[in-house]
């Protein structure tokens, strides 16, 4: 079994905790938070669990294998790097650090001393993520057109990075597995309603070759909670609505048809092809926990991780020229 120590209960900690106690490879072995309250919640409900405050006592334990970081942004580098030096495998937050240098200082590291580094990018892992990447894959829609997403819900305020860093990463992460092209440029633009210098309102758009553009809007301040992504492709179109409990996606037989009768504009003919919509069925599944399963199969069979960490560092260049693109009011920022 694979010894695994928990650095983080706050928010999202617990739901790791619980999921490598349920599965079969992993001896959930400890925890580390910096809030003794913290603790002793974890420790009332798994009274077997060691904890600690001080997270370097799971890095200079040889039993442990592998610990997955639940921290702060600004705290995953400085974790994760001391992680590997001291030879453990590492599930990181997203988004995995502050910057694409510090992403790539990682990767480079986890490469070099041939060890894991897998990003807790949970979408990916979800069934209706997993449908939605077999569908465009496997040329249902066609050649892509564009990728639309809103996840807008009323709070919670970060205090430490903007609504961007917070929610994007989600949609960043779904659409760059989707569409699987290095984009070209991210335009931005955002405001920060409070005064702290945190943007709560944003909208990204994000170039991709081959005509191919996405759009990204993420809001605090929104009073109804929006999760919907619209991928639409030459042949059908794609709505996912995650909110939804049953028929999560829908698959439009819907489009249109360009003649061009000359070489003039106004020659130039569109028809409208509306056909069936179908809801696959999409599999009932907790993405944790296959993605806590992905985690310990690619540890013990030496497997480059869904989600590994180019694929963190790929989320984080986004974040990053998106917020460089918001400081300059919408400047087109080339990646």
């Amino acid at each position: 079994m694979i010894k695994i120590g928990v650095i983080g209960v706050g928010y999202w900690g617990p739901n790791l905790i619980r999921n490598f106690f349920e599965n079969c490879d992993f001896d959930m072995f400890i925890c580390a938070d910096v809030k003794q309250k913290r603790l002793e919640l974890i420790k009332n409900k798994y009274p077997g669990l060691e904890v600690t405050k001080d997270y370097k006592k799971i890095l200079n334990n040889p039993q442990i294998h592998a610990v997955a970081i639940c921290t702060p942004v600004y705290s995953h580098y400085e974790i994760a790097k001391d992680a590997l030096k001291a030879g453990k495998h590492v599930l990181i937050e997203k988004p995995m650090t502050s910057t694409s240098a510090q992403s790539i200082e990682l990767v480079e590291l986890a490469e070099k001393s041939n060890l894991t580094l897998m990003v807790d990018h949970t979408f990916i892992y979800t069934g209706a993520v997993q449908l939605i990447k077999q569908i465009v894959k496997g040329g249902e829609i066609g050649d892509l057109y564009y990728f639309d997403s809103v996840r807008i819900n009323l709070g919670l305020f970060q205090h430490d990075i903007n609504v961007i860093w917070d929610l994007a990463p989600h949609d960043i992460s779904i659409m760059d597995h989707v569409i699987n092209k290095p984009p070209e440029a991210v335009v931005a633009t955002g405001v920060d309603h409070i005064g702290n210098g945190l943007e709560d309102v944003a909208y990204l758009t994000i170039y991709y070759p081959d005509n191919v553009i996405a759009h990204i809007h993420a809001n605090w301040l929104s009073p109804v909670k929006i999760r919907q992504t619209l991928i639409a492709g030459k042949k059908k179109m794609v709505v996912w609505d995650d909110n939804q409990s049953t028929e999560k996606i829908k698959i439009y037989d819907t489009g249109i048809v360009v003649n061009k009768t000359d070489t003039e504009i106004y020659d130039t003919l569109i028809q409208y092809r509306t056909g069936d919509m179908y809801a696959p069925k999409v599999p009932n599944k907790e993405a944790l926990a296959d993605e806590v399963s992905h985690f310990a199969a690619c540890i013990k069979n030496n497997e480059k991780p869904i989600t590994d960490g180019t694929a963190g560092l790929n989320v984080v260049k986004i974040l990053e020229a998106s917020e460089k693109s918001i400081k300059a009011r919408g400047k087109e920022i080339k990646l």
